[in-house]
């Protein structure tokens, strides 16, 4: 399962390429900040068919393609561009993201940027590596001291318009700088140690489920925006469920649930 994870992402990547740089045409989707191009389509069709071709009894959930419900107890979860609006824009701040699911545990996980050719890739128990090499997010770090990556999407509920105004300027006074790509990249970054933290308060289960085993087993933590575990429950409303979550060592999202969220005194 892991040569078939790596394979589809490296497919996909490639197949980006041919079409990143060039005039894309977009199409809206749920929201104004929410598109999709030809090159998202022709990624996810590939992941698809490489994994079934596979794993023809196995779930597979897809920004594009919705959930394929086959009654398994292994799901792959599937982002084939994620950082589309950049993609878009000839901005190189996108990816290729895959995670495998056993029941509602993460089994393994993998990221790939293909402008860079690094890939990502974690198993649960076993350690975060880039490009084989391992690496671990940095404990060290306090926020006063960190770049913190924020993200937020259109909204037009006031309600959290005015909560994504408030964590933002808590933000700024609590941490030394903030940084967005709004992508994969800025969890990515996290892990590494680069970023202390990322918060981003509008995002599906194909945007975080690879991504919250990498940074797990780089040593980080993924959480809620009210400081819990993310639970995933794959039912047929999964592919419309928000999660906002936070990411970082454990020590700066202690500190951002006090500061920023003001969840603890």
């Amino acid at each position: 399962m892991k040569e078939t994870l790596i394979i589809a992402l490296k497919t996909a990547g490639a197949e980006l390429m041919k079409h990143f740089g060039t005039p894309q045409e977009t199409t809206q989707k749920e929201s104004q900040s929410s598109v999709v191009t030809k090159a998202d389509l022709r990624s996810d069709a590939l992941i698809v068919k490489l994994i079934t071709d596979k794993f023809p009894q196995h779930n597979i959930i897809s920004e594009e393609g919705g959930f394929i419900n086959k009654h398994s107890k292994y799901t792959w979860i599937i982002d084939p561009l994620d950082g589309t609006s950049n993609f878009a824009s000839a901005i190189p701040w996108f990816g290729v993201l895959i995670a495998l699911f056993e029941d509602s545990s993460p089994l393994m996980g993998g990221a790939y940027l293909p402008v860079t050719d690094i890939l990502y890739f974690a198993e649960k128990g076993k350690g975060a590596v880039k490009n084989g090499i391992p690496f671990s997010i940095d404990k060290n770090k306090r926020l006063k001291d960190s770049l913190v990556a924020f993200a937020v999407d259109f909204t037009d509920d006031e309600a959290e318009l005015n909560k994504s105004l408030m964590i933002y300027k808590n933000l700024i006074i609590s941490a030394r700088n903030t940084r967005a790509t709004n992508c994969l990249i800025d969890f990515l970054n996290v892990a590494e140690g680069k970023f202390g933290a990322c918060i981003n308060l509008f995002t599906r289960v194909w945007d975080i489920s690879a991504l919250g085993l990498i940074i797990s087993e780089a040593g980080g933590v993924m959480k809620d925006a009210n400081d819990r575990d993310v639970m995933y429950t794959f039912d047929e409303g999964i592919t419309e469920r928000n999660f906002p979550v936070m990411a970082g060592s454990e020590s700066i999202i202690d500190e951002i649930s006090k500061q920023v969220l003001q969840l603890k005194s």
